[in-house]
């Protein structure tokens, strides 16, 4: 029996399913492995055989997955620029793939756009409290007459939620309530979505992408793996006390996280957007990766006008930097609109690499590009640090963080070394 000073994370990704044993006294990693993801027949047979590479029968698990393409989520809202946008970085952040936004009275043919797109569940927003709820009723309707019947939560305006759950359980629509996601403009409440998200993603979806045969596998999932990475990036700027970023380049996505200590001005002031501040904040860029992303990371270098990638390393370099141009400098919901959900990363003092190419000796050129984009439009960190996640302790440290903060935090501090930035 192992010892309970002991704990495995798993991280069971589309391609690799990664193990880490972690001693759970003080956050050291005692052994970590990496097998092939068998999403072809039962993920349970990589994920087991992940286990049993670092010797980790017995010890308590903790698991994420992103297996099968992950959580891909559609926000319905009220307005592009209000609801609808609050929505889509809520969903963000909540480790989803964003896969369709749209905003307004749902017609026939935005019905039939939000099928095609496939969404895993579907977050219907609208409205603050207190205000318009004719438009959350009205999509509340469509949905439940056009038999979707995918998961939704129901994140909008407080005074008409009662109805608009009453419209989608009488057809059988699976709800979760929660929170308004903008309760007042300019007022971002991500929380309680997020855990609802999280929460339809672990009921609802791993089960019903038929990764495994039984039951063991939805079991055992406790987020997507997305979402433990924000979580560790989260509790990393929280332990070093200043902002952080981190760059995933995958080979389908790139995916940047940042973490920024609140800005009390910022956030109350009259520059504050409609849409609110989310100061922990994840996008996801599907068109940039280093393999079946390539060609369409070369096509987004020509737009950016930078020079085309022919190595891996370059291809990295490349993802990475136009993935943070995105982030840094926001994005518009459609032509003539303005650019909205951009950061302000100048106060970033550690920027942290993640992805294959990065841990197998590409980190530096990939990380120094992205410090030296001066040409970028967006402005760079002016004295940060950064450093290569080689063991992939941010997952595991955000699914260690709620249960085992100690060991979260002996995990994160491996990134913080040797400098503490005091």
């Amino acid at each position: 029996m192992r010892k309970s000073s002991e704990a495995v994370c798993v991280d069971v990704g589309s391609t690799y399913t990664k193990a880490a044993r972690i001693d759970l006294s003080g956050g050291g990693l005692i052994r970590r492995a990496e097998v092939p993801t068998t999403s072809g027949t039962d993920v349970l047979a990589g994920l087991d055989a992940a286990v049993a590479a670092v010797d980790g029968h017995g010890a308590p698990l903790y698991v994420c997955s992103s297996a099968g393409g992950g959580l891909r989520l559609a926000v319905v809202g009220y307005e592009s620029l209000v609801t609808a946008e609050a929505g889509h970085r809520v969903g963000l952040s909540a480790g989803a793939q964003v896969v369709h936004v749209t905003a307004g009275p749902l017609t026939g043919a935005a019905v039939a756009a939000l099928r095609a797109a496939r969404p895993d569940v579907v977050l219907l927003v609208g409205g603050t409290d207190g205000g318009d709820g004719e438009v959350l009723l009205h999509n509340a309707r469509r949905l439940a007459n056009n038999r979707l019947r995918l998961p939704v939560v129901l994140a909008g305006n407080q005074d008409v939620r009662a109805e608009a759950l009453e419209i989608l359980t009488a057809r059988g629509v699976p709800v979760t309530v929660t929170g308004n996601v903008l309760p007042r403009i300019g007022v971002l409440d991500p929380l309680p979505a997020r855990a609802a998200i999280r929460d339809v993603f672990l009921r609802h979806v791993i089960g019903g992408k038929r990764l495994s045969k039984g039951p063991r596998f939805a079991s055992l999932v406790r987020a997507a793996t997305p979402d433990a990475v924000l979580a560790g990036v989260e509790l990393l700027a929280d332990r070093a006390g200043f902002g952080v970023l981190v760059v995933d380049v995958g080979g389908a996505t790139t995916d940047v996280y940042s973490a920024l200590l609140p800005d009390a001005e910022l956030a109350t002031g009259p520059r504050r957007e409609v849409a609110g501040t989310l100061w922990r904040s994840r996008t996801v860029e599907g068109d940039l990766g280093v393999a079946v992303g390539a060609a369409s990371t070369r096509d987004a270098a020509a737009v950016e006008k930078l020079a085309a990638p022919a190595t891996d390393p370059q291809l990295a370099a490349t993802a990475a930097m136009i993935a943070l141009r995105r982030h840094a400098r926001g994005h518009s919901a459609g032509p003539g609109l303005p650019r909205t959900g951009g950061r302000d990363l100048r106060d970033v003092r550690l920027v942290v690499g993640s992805g294959g190419v990065l841990r197998h000796g590409g980190g530096d050129h990939v990380l120094g590009a992205v410090l030296g984009d001066t040409a970028g439009g967006w402005a760079l960190p002016d004295r940060a640090r950064s450093v290569v996640d080689r063991e992939y302790v941010l997952a595991a440290a955000g699914l260690l963080a709620v249960d085992q903060p100690v060991a979260a935090g002996g995990l994160l501090d491996t990134l913080l070394t040797p400098e503490r930035y005091r």
